[in-house]
């Protein structure tokens, strides 16, 4: 892999990472911009490393699905400390997913695939901006309709 490719890849990560973060920073929520940022780059480097690693050593002793999903059961685990429980509610639920898909969209910029990634990032920032509209409505008919 030539060393400019590797860069666009790990820049791309840290934008589309960005796109997701950028919504739950303007929601305020705890793991915004930064968080985001860096969970896309480093899902993008070990996947990036994955590939060189078996690129440099014999197919037959290295498997790279193990740091995939290393990422993903490392980045579950992240996500899981974002998630609060507080008085029979249940906050951070939509963050911790968001730092989940975020990790995949990096992995998928370190597998070199930016136009998916692009587009599951816009995916994301889509749902998160229109679902939290979408359920605030359906919250509000819901009060309405008690009193």
């Amino acid at each position: 892999m030539l060393e400019f490719d590797l860069i666009i890849r790990l820049i791309l990560a840290v934008v589309f990472g960005g796109v997701v973060g950028w919504e739950r920073q303007a929601e305020r929520k705890p793991a915004g911009l930064r968080t985001h940022m860096l969970v896309s780059l480093g899902s993008a480097l070990f996947t990036i490393i994955s590939f060189a690693i078996l690129e440099k050593f014999n197919q037959s002793v290295v498997d790279p699905t193990r740091i995939a999903a290393g990422i993903v059961t490392g980045v579950g685990f992240l996500g899981a400390g974002a998630i609060l429980q507080s008085k029979g509610e249940i906050k951070g639920l939509t963050t911790a997913a968001s730092i989940w898909i975020v990790a995949a969209i990096g992995m998928t910029c370190g597998f070199g695939s930016f136009l998916l990634a692009g587009v599951a990032s816009i995916i994301t920032v889509i749902i998160l901006y229109l679902m939290d509209s979408l359920e605030d409505r359906i919250a509000s008919r819901k009060h309405e309709n008690k009193n």
